[in-house]
């Protein structure tokens, strides 16, 4: 006797016996209890996740003698020949091989006639979008309007090649990948049932390149079962399946992302060695990159079912130190790197080129990033002050407001000319219960920007152009004058406060600072002709359409920046 594949040999026969797919079985076992069955249903989703399989139990179940049941007794002859495959009443047609328009008109006379011994005659097509124009034509009649005993159930992996005229007269029922968790239990009870030793973190190597097909990983554990003596054992299994360590992915990663070339060529010369395929390599790291910024982006271990705990706490210190917008980087390159990979005869030698060019390409910065710099290169902030700022300059990420721009060299450094300490008096602190004068104003205005200069450089940098307006009974008012970013700087809750405390102890009393933005429409609206005239001149230059050519680019922004 032939060996059973356990794709058969556990073939469900029930609805409760089918893994991941509840939203359908929930739906079909309550049709049948209520007798709302259509006739005609379509079966579409991934291979492996059961379709065929759920029209063979709803047709058992529609044709069963104890019937229409929801619970198939799967021991009266009908329910047996469906099993077997061998029912008068119930036809498995490939829609692959018996694609003609004759095939269908020999199909549709035939359904006319009643079924020899069962309750319906059930049509179960599979691979249905295989089937011709023609012979979707010639189904479109009886498919719409088919004799009370008929019943169509098609199954496909590609809905949308199927016509709208025949999508329309089905019931579809969409099947989904089957999670990992739900296959790693199912594969360790078939497990037990064989009497096979197997470990989880093999489970879970298996469910992982099964990408949600029980089918899939039905036949992995088939071919794991015939190659192992005794025990399976994770190298083994390795082995078997040809497929690469995640210890190996996490020390490729680690060497991108440490810039060390040495050290990925290392790694892909062993994985050639050892026969791996580098293109299924190269799929590989590339998922393993978008799990790193997965992680990064949204910290949510849930949305990496079918990695282990450990492998996502290494994940997570792997990218607590990376910018997101380096993995972006890094991500959209790999991406870049599909089609000469797919179609090259050397992909170990485009691998090593690829990666190396990488690590020649500079991490990018946000907009906001360079901003902050040239503010504090244009208000001549001492170079030994820019460590300790960069704590109080925007996050490195990026969103939909921050638009992303190409890495720059180091900007030069900018020693700001060290100032004599002042020989005279200091001047006596003003009353604030009475009103200042216009010159009054700017001298303690003056005065207050050399403390800020001292105790807050990024505070005053931001304030540079701004004036003190008034100080009268408690209230301060500033003319904010500057660029959108300064202004937001200033109005931080966290600058608001160390602002507040430096005027606190310049007047001596506590303060109410009042913050206005020195706009008018008329000044706005002159901006704005000035900056569309000017975004058509750079578009216009030669230089930028000299640039375009050279490198291939496309012009994604047009940024203004103001003269130093």
């Amino acid at each position: 006797m032939s060996y059973l594949v356990l794709a058969r040999k556990y073939r469900p026969q029930s609805f409760e016996d089918v893994v991941g797919q509840e939203h359908v079985t929930r739906t079909l076992t309550n049709a049948i209890s209520m007798g709302r069955v259509h006739h005609a249903v379509l079966f579409s989703g991934p291979r492996g996740t059961g379709k065929t399989t759920v029209a063979r139990i709803l047709a058992k179940a529609l044709n069963c003698e104890q019937g229409p049941t929801k619970t198939p007794c799967n021991v009266c002859s009908s329910c047996v020949e469906i099993t077997s495959g061998s029912g008068v009443d119930v036809f498995e047609i490939d829609g692959a091989s018996n694609n003609s328009v004759d095939q269908v008109r020999e199909l549709r006379d035939n359904s006319k006639y009643m079924p020899a011994h069962s309750r319906y005659k059930i049509y179960i097509i599979d691979e249905v979008h295989m089937l011709s124009i023609a012979a979707f034509n010639a189904l479109l009649k009886i498919l719409e309007e088919p004799p009370a005993h008929v019943l169509f159930f098609f199954a496909t992996t590609e809905p949308q090649k199927i016509p709208l005229t025949i999508l329309s007269r089905c019931q579809r029922h969409d099947f989904k990948r089957i999670d990992a968790k739900d296959t790693m239990a199912q594969l360790k009870k078939l497990c037990e049932m064989e009497g096979f030793h197997i470990d989880v973190e093999s489970l879970a190597i298996i469910a992982r390149e099964a990408g949600g097909g029980m089918r899939d990983a039905l036949s992995l554990l088939d071919q794991l079962m015939a190659s192992a003596e005794g025990d399976l054992t994770h190298e083994r299994l390795m082995d078997i399946l040809g497929v690469v360590d995640q210890n190996t992915m996490f020390d490729f990663s680690k060497a991108v992302i440490d810039r060390d070339p040495g050290k990925i060529i290392e790694i892909l010369d062993q994985l050639y060695a050892l026969g791996h395929d580098l293109k299924k390599f190269y799929q590989d790291i590339l998922k393993h990159f978008r799990n790193l910024m997965v992680v990064k982006m949204a910290g949510n271990p849930e949305t990496l079912p079918d990695l282990s705990k450990d492998d996502i706490l290494k994940i997570t210190a792997r990218v607590k130190p990376v910018s997101l917008l380096y993995l972006n980087q890094i991500l959209s390159f790999l991406f870049e790197l599909e089609g000469p990979m797919r179609f090259s005869e050397q992909p170990k030698l485009v691998l090593e080129l690829a990666f190396i060019k990488l690590l020649h390409i500079q991490p990018i910065l946000s907009i906001d990033t360079l901003i902050s710099k040239l503010d504090l290169i244009r208000s001549g902030v001492p170079v030994e002050d820019y460590p300790r700022l960069a704590d109080e300059m925007i996050p490195y990420q990026a969103t939909e407001s921050n638009p992303v721009v190409a890495a720059l060299p180091d900007l030069p450094e900018v020693v700001a000319e060290k100032k004599e300490p002042r020989l005279e008096e200091e001047e006596p602190k003003a009353n604030i219960a009475q009103e200042i004068g216009p010159e009054d104003l700017k001298n303690q205005w003056r005065s207050l920007i050399e403390i800020l200069s001292k105790e807050q450089p990024f505070i005053a940098a931001n304030l540079m152009g701004s004036d003190l307006i008034s100080v009268h009974e408690g209230d301060v008012v500033i003319e904010l004058n500057g660029t959108d970013f300064n202004i937001k700087s200033v109005k931080k809750d966290k600058n608001l406060a160390l602002l507040k405390s430096v005027f606190e102890t310049f007047f001596n009393r506590p303060v109410n600072l009042v913050l206005v933005e020195k706009k008018t429409q008329n000044e706005i609206n002159q901006k704005k002709d000035e900056a569309r005239k000017l975004k058509e001149e750079a578009l216009n230059h030669p230089l930028v359409a000299e640039a375009l050519e050279i490198f291939k680019g496309n012009i994604i922004d047009v940024k203004l920046i103001d003269p130093v």
